[in-house]
Parts: structure tokens; sequence; C-alpha cells
């Protein structure tokens, strides 16, 4: 044990003779039994000590001048770090019942008599520095406790964090496989239908009205199809924050007005009691993706209502806020799901002999396009087979001044553009192709950038259709030799990609495109992008 921890004691006494006597015997026993001596010659002196030092024991003259030795002792125990150190009076006369106890009032523990007996101080010292030795013992033993305690606190508590997240990684890590197993059996679907279908076609002997019927299979397959996919990269895009919004003043009770219209023209309302309260209300957005907002909720209410249920749709504005509801009487949610229920990959019981199809991504879609156009979604649901509600606001914005209207562009000529077809894929080239043919375009096909610039050049059409990722040259080096070269610099370039980011866009229009489609391009897109509206497909000359 090292000096600082040493046991101190404080002897008080006003007369140098008499603090040097008590002094030097209990410096005799320092050594033996472990302890410091510290001297102080007046009370004020001892309350200075005090505040420096913690004592084992003070030995404390009652008959000093000023401040007694009764006067000290209060002001020592009135102090709460020194309340309870032990004071042993030291006093030159037997004194009497009265003293006694004003002194056990102020805190004595106890006696000392003049002339002091040596092994009396030395029993009475030895005592109080016994019982310090073992204060101080147990409060390192409870000190250690303590600090042990908080580590197996620290300890617990990051095992049960651990534990938690292993556990929410379990979870998600299961929602990704039932997610997984859906999504291949919502493509396997729409895919073992087109290739039915498509074999159908071929057989021989096959009806017409069956081949027609195949066809039509086909093409709403493909686009069930495009829709997963769209669904997909959509969500993706929300997630990472790389949706930028064409914002306009939008109507909402009319685009949701639209979105009815094609449910109905599908044949998806029918069955069904649609009651519909749609107030004229502005607001600030994207169309195209508040027209997706719409439809998935829409959707939603139809895939879980069953046939004869109300579904009911309503715009209204409270304060700033616009509000598009959309309630049903369906299979509602469960407690324990409508927290979750705009969480990814979240759908409820997932099956895969469920009626209701799609991947369960689309209310996630919809909370993320509703929070991107500052506004918030809410689920309620009075629980299973009580039917649900969804609440989307948005900020409300002032109606558009409506404009003048202005000149008609005249009617453009018949005569169809000459279209180079660049595009390293045969099956989609030869359908694009063929598909433009049909409706009377005549069209050249490359399969690799720097053959497609040659043929370009060779003979000069009046549209290229350059897909992005091609063999040689991509197609933003495609449309930077075109630009650089006189012969065709004012040729229409129309880039055709997979990727339909703000940032792709911007790719295609710095390289020199003046147009940009993403894929599957569909036939009216198209055509309304080589400068004609859709008519019915000509002979082939």
């Amino acid at each position: 044990m090292s000096t600082t921890d040493k046991p101190k004691i404080l002897v008080v006494n006003d007369d140098a003779a008499s603090l040097l006597a008590l002094s030097s015997l209990l410096d005799q026993w320092a050594a033996e039994t472990g302890y410091e001596v510290l001297a102080a010659r007046s009370g004020q002196e001892a309350l200075r000590q005090v505040l420096l030092h913690d004592f084992a024991v003070i030995i404390l003259d009652v008959n000093m001048p000023g401040m007694d030795g009764f006067e000290t002792a209060e002001a020592i125990h009135q102090r709460a770090r020194s309340a309870d150190i032990p004071i042993i009076f030291v006093t030159a006369f037997l004194a009497d019942e009265i003293d006694r106890l004003k002194a056990y009032q102020r805190g004595a523990a106890d006696f000392l008599f003049t002339p002091v007996i040596p092994q009396i101080l030395h029993a009475k010292v030895s005592v109080f520095v016994a019982l310090a030795n073992k204060n101080e013992q147990l409060r390192r033993q409870a000190d250690k406790l303590s600090q042990r305690t908080l580590e197996l606190t620290a300890t617990n508590e990051r095992l049960m964090s651990e534990i938690e997240e292993r556990l929410a990684a379990e979870r998600k890590s299961h929602a990704k496989d039932e997610f997984l197993a859906m999504l291949g059996h919502e493509l396997r679907n729409p895919l073992s239908a087109i290739s039915s279908a498509a074999a159908l076609i071929d057989m021989p002997g096959a009806p017409a009205e069956m081949g027609s019927r195949a066809r039509q299979i086909i093409q709403r397959q493909s686009q069930h199809l495009s829709r997963i996919v769209d669904d997909l990269l959509d969500l993706s895009r929300a997630m990472s924050g790389k949706i930028l919004l064409g914002r306009k003043p939008v109507d909402l009770a009319s685009l949701v007005g639209a979105c009815l219209d094609t449910f109905r023209a599908t044949g998806r309302t029918g069955g069904y009691r649609i009651n519909v309260d749609l107030e004229q209300n502005w607001v600030d957005g994207d169309p195209t993706r508040l027209e997706q907002v719409a439809t998935n909720l829409i959707d939603n209410a139809l895939k879980y209502t069953p046939a004869g249920g109300t579904i009911d749709i309503t715009i209204a504005a409270e304060g700033d806020d616009v509000l598009l509801s959309v309630r049903d009487t369906g299979v509602g949610i469960a407690p324990d799901l409508l927290p979750h229920v705009f969480d990814v990959f979240v759908q409820g019981t997932i099956s895969l002999d469920r009626a209701q199809g799609g991947l369960g991504i689309g209310l996630s879609l919809v909370r993320r396009l509703v929070e991107l156009h500052g506004g918030s979604v809410k689920a309620t649901s009075g629980g299973a087979s009580d039917g649900s509600a969804f609440t989307i606001r948005l900020p409300r914005a002032q109606a558009p001044q409506v404009a003048a209207p202005g000149l008609q562009a005249p009617e453009e000529s018949n005569a169809r553009p000459a279209v180079l077809l660049i595009e390293d894929n045969e099956d989609g080239r030869e359908m694009m192709a063929t598909m433009l043919e049909v409706y009377g375009y005549p069209v050249l096909q490359s399969g690799d950038g720097l053959d497609g610039v040659a043929l370009a050049t060779a003979h000069l059409p009046n549209v290229a259709l350059v897909d992005i990722g091609l063999p040689g040259i991509d197609g933003y080096e495609v449309a930077r030799r075109l630009r650089a070269n006189a012969a065709t610099s004012a040729m229409r370039l129309i880039a055709l990609t997979g990727y339909g980011l703000a940032e792709d866009q911007r790719r295609v229009l710095e390289a020199g495109f003046d147009m940009h489609l993403v894929k599957p391009v569909d036939i009216t897109q198209l055509l309304g992008a080589l400068g004609e509206p859709a008519a019915l497909p000509t002979a082939a000359g």
C-alpha cells in the first residue's frame, strides 16, 4: 500500500508541546499499524485539513482558544463528506456527565484524558485505523462489483441487441426468400402462357381464331411482364432516391378518374360497387408517378375485395392538403401486419397458390412516391375480414391559369421516313423491324455500332433508332460520330435503352440524341417518336 493509500490520523491541539508529544507517540506505531499522522494547531487549521484529506480518526483537544473542540467537531460533522469521521476528544480533566453528553452530541466517538497513556492511545487508534482499512476494502470491492455490474449490463445489452439484429436479419432474409419465390412464380406464369401461345400459333391445322387468341394472350402477358419489371425498377430507384419528379400542376380528380376509366375499360371493376366522390383539387406533382400511386391503391382494393364488395374513392381538401382515400370492404389487414404494410416484401400471408397475384411491393412504392412529393400515406383497418382504408395526403397547389389556345400545327406528309435500326439483340431487332415495315417504314438493320455508323453514312436514313448497349462502340459513341459527320449531323437520333433514370436521359441527350425511349417500347409510343400518330398498318411495299 502506498503512502497516499494509508489511513490518516489528524491530531489537533493548540499547545505545541502537547501536539508534538501526541504526534511523536503516534509516529512510533505508524509503520507497524500502517497509518499517516497530520497535525493542526487550531480548529480553523483542522477544518482546512479536513477539506484536503479523509481521516480515519481525529484526536481533538477540547480546550482551545477561539474555536474550541466542541465547535470544531460540530463544524467538521456539518460537512457531508466528513460527517462520519470518528473524533476522540482529549481533555485535561475528568469530564462531568454534562460535558460527556455535550461531546457525544457533537459526534464524539471516545475520550482520552491527560496525561495520555500510550498503550490506551495505541489501542484506540488501532481500532479506528483497522475500521478505516476495512471500510476502504469494502469500498473498493463495491466499486469493483459496480464496475462488473456495468460490464455485465453492457454485455447483456449488446447480446440482446445482437439477438434482435440476428432475428431481424432472419426475418428480412425469410421475407426476401418468400419474395424471390413469389417473383419466380409471377414471372413463370406469363412466360408459360407466352410459350404455350407461341407453340399454338405454329401448330399445324390450328384454327385462325385460335391463332388470333394466342396473339392476344402473348400481348397481354408481355404487358404483364413489363409491369412487373417496371415495379421492380421503380421501387429500386425510389428506395435509392434516384427518381426525379417532373413536377407540374395536376388535377388529382381528373387523374384518378382517368385511372378508374382504365380499370373499367379492362373489366376490372365488374362485380364491384364503386362509389366515387372526386372533388377537383390541384397538386404540384409528377402525373406519371401520381398515376402509379392511384393505380396501385385501386388495384390493391380490387385484389383484396371479393366480388360484390364495395370500394369508395374520394378526393377532398383539408386545410393546406389534398386527401385521396380508397376504402374497401375486403379481407382487411391483421393488427400485427398493419404497422408493416408499407414495408418492402410484406404482403400478409404469402402462398404460391393465392389468387391475387402481384409482388407485394406496390404499397412500398406508393409510400416512397408520396414521400417524394412531400406527402404521407396512412393505412387503417378494423382487422381481418373488416376491410381497409388507405389515405394519401399531399400539399395542395393553386389551379393553373388557362392559356389561350395556340395555332394548330399543320398536318405532316403521309410519306414514311426511312429508319435505321441499330440493335444487337437479333430477336428484338427482327420484331421491331417487322413491326415498322408493317406500318410502311423502310428499315435498315445493323447489329453493332461500327456497322451502324457505316450504314447511316452510306444510306442517310431520316431516323436512327440506336440501342445503347452495343458491341464494338456503344450507342453514345454512335451518336457522337453521327453528329460529328456533316452528312449525318441533322439525322434524327432516338436512343433505345433498358434504363430510364434521369441520369440516363441526361447522358443520352448530352451524347447528341433527340429522344430517349425505354424498352420495351410500345408501338404507339414508337410511332409517336417517329413523328406520326399511330395509324392502321399499311401493306409493306
